[in-house]
């Protein structure tokens, strides 16, 4: 093996949004803990900011913006990713080639989200080694791996026949055909026509996934068998390196609100940054809140809410109600409030990045998955890490009172461990820095 000498530079590139581009840039924090130069590549819209905590010494580069913004709601999220990668590929390859330009040949790997694998054809021009990483579940890449295999006019036919459901799922005990990504994501040819785009357009030579062995080892196997490529679970990376970059203005009066709060008293609700609720939804849960007697914190972003823009639009008897047991605010340090002595539940969309957050502060969890992975992060919530309750059907008053009322409190020390010295994300770490300092 030949020693990349004074090849020390990574390059990072994020799809622009916050549940991508927050464990990107604690990916990033940990490399450069190990010595590595850290450059990040971005879009004009959805910005890391370069004067955030965690961005000491990284170097952030603008690309031309390939594709408005606007473009997500008439597209769809799939066909505006599927677009934004073909019209990304060659600033990313004008991009890379000026840094080599300007600073030598001093790149030692292109770390990309799994959803930007437009990077892969800048890595094959340049000769450069290409590493994936996913911000979700292994678990999740197995699935996407499996339907990436199937047609979709087939299996639409298919799937009306309980027993091809079943062999669908057979190898993905304990999902049912309901809890896979593709179901709920709209049109489902668009869906694996993307899935083919990931599996087909890899030629990276490693992966990178924030997840732990002891949540996910089974399917980390699979992906190491079935890619023949390293597999490096990395996670909780958020403790691995710790720092947070928020797209959002973090509202840090609640923790004053929750300092003043019973142990483990407070029902923490937040359905992260993109999910959006019905009105009807959310006056069943305000009723079902006040009828369980417990005080809340609730993140409520402008636009989430259908029909209103924000809490000026409620109605008084909900003003009343959040003015007695609860507060809301718009964004909330979300680390932070799952850490406090208050916390004793979080109701959650089940996005991974705060369900990891929710499993280290050994907090349970009411799980209300809206789309694609979260419905498979809620069944191993519930059914395999028995670390919290999964609501069904429609959201009534009844059923969100008997939700509070019953949270359990899951496991959490294997996690922690993970990352302190000689833990399986500690090693893992280890190995990559290994990997990359080795061609």
């Amino acid at each position: 093996m030949e020693k990349r000498e004074g090849k020390r530079r990574i390059v990072l590139v994020s799809p622009p949004a916050q549940g991508h581009m927050t464990p990107m840039m604690q990916l990033g924090k940990a490399l450069s803990l190990k010595g590595f130069s850290i450059t990040v590549v971005q879009g004009e819209f959805n910005q890391v900011s370069s004067s955030s905590n965690h961005s000491s010494g990284f170097q952030f580069i603008t690309i031309p913006e390939s594709l408005p913004e606007s473009e997500v709601e008439r597209l769809g999220v799939i066909e505006f990713l599927m677009k934004l990668n073909k019209t990304s590929e060659a600033s990313f390859k004008d991009c890379i080639a000026q840094l080599l330009l300007q600073q030598g040949n001093d790149i030692a790997c292109i770390v990309y989200d799994e959803l930007m694998y437009f990077c892969e054809a800048a890595a094959k021009e340049f000769n450069l080694p290409s590493i994936i990483f996913s911000t979700t579940t292994a678990t999740h890449k197995v699935c996407c791996s499996v339907l990436s295999k199937l047609n979709a006019k087939k299996f639409l036919i298919d799937m009306e026949d309980p027993e091809v459901q079943d062999k669908v799922v057979k190898n993905l005990h304990p999902l049912k055909y309901k809890d896979l990504p593709a179901s709920g994501v709209g049109p489902l040819e668009p869906y694996f026509k993307f899935c083919r785009e990931i599996v087909n357009k890899r030629t990276a030579s490693a992966v990178i996934i924030n997840t732990v062995s002891c949540l996910e080892n089974s399917s980390l196997s699979w992906l190491q068998q079935e890619l023949g490529i390293p597999v490096y679970p990395l996670g909780p990376l958020h403790i691995l390196a710790s720092t947070y970059s928020s797209l959002l203005q973090e509202d840090r009066s609640c923790i004053g609100w929750l300092n003043k709060q019973k142990p483990r008293s407070v029902i923490y609700i937040s359905i992260g940054s993109v999910a959006q609720m019905q009105t009807k939804e959310f006056l069943e849960m305000v009723c079902g809140l006040s009828n369980s007697n417990q005080p809340f914190l609730w993140v409520i972003r402008p636009g989430s809410i259908s029909g209103s823009e924000w809490i000026e639009s409620f109605p008084e008897e909900v003003s009343k109600i959040v003015s007695e047991k609860g507060y809301i605010v718009k964004w909330a340090p979300q680390i932070e409030v799952l850490g406090h002595p208050a916390v004793g539940g979080f109701w959650s969309h089940c996005g991974w990045n705060s369900t990891l957050e929710s499993i280290v502060e050994g907090v349970p969890m009411i799980c209300m998955p809206f789309i694609g992975e979260q419905k498979l992060n809620a069944k191993y919530i519930e059914s395999v890490w028995r670390i919290g309750i999964q609501l069904e059907g429609k959201v009534e008053r009844g059923q969100v009172e008997k939700a509070v009322k019953r949270l359990i409190v899951g496991e959490v020390e294997k996690l922690k461990a993970s990352v302190r010295s000689g833990g399986s994300s500690h090693k893992a770490l280890d190995d990559l820095v290994k990997y990359l300092n080795v061609e």
